[in-house]
């Protein structure tokens, strides 16, 4: 039972580690804004092309922003949960 539980937790780590390498790449106003997400959630990089924004809107950037943020996450979310989904039914019988 013990080898099972320290296997699981093997496990659990490793997708913890895959996921830092997975990179979700979002863009929003036409390749405007493009943002890169983490599998761990996090904003790894965000690029805004110059040539595409126009400076007397902001509003318009902020708002390209806020959707590639959020489409990003949520798609993150997803790489996240796919990844751990077939771990998390074992973790029941390591007593967590």
């Amino acid at each position: 039972m013990a080898f099972d539980q320290i296997k699981m937790m093997n496990n659990l780590r490793k997708a913890q580690n895959e996921l830092k390498k997975e990179i979700i790449e979002v863009e929003a106003g036409d390749g405007a804004v493009v943002i890169q997400i983490t599998g761990e959630l996090k904003v790894k990089k965000i690029n805004i092309d110059s040539k595409m924004i126009d400076l007397d809107d902001i509003e318009q950037l902020e708002h390209w922003l806020e959707i590639a943020l959020r489409d990003g996450l949520a798609k993150a979310q997803e790489v996240a949960a796919a990844k751990m989904k077939p771990l998390m039914g074992s973790l029941g019988s390591l007593g967590l």
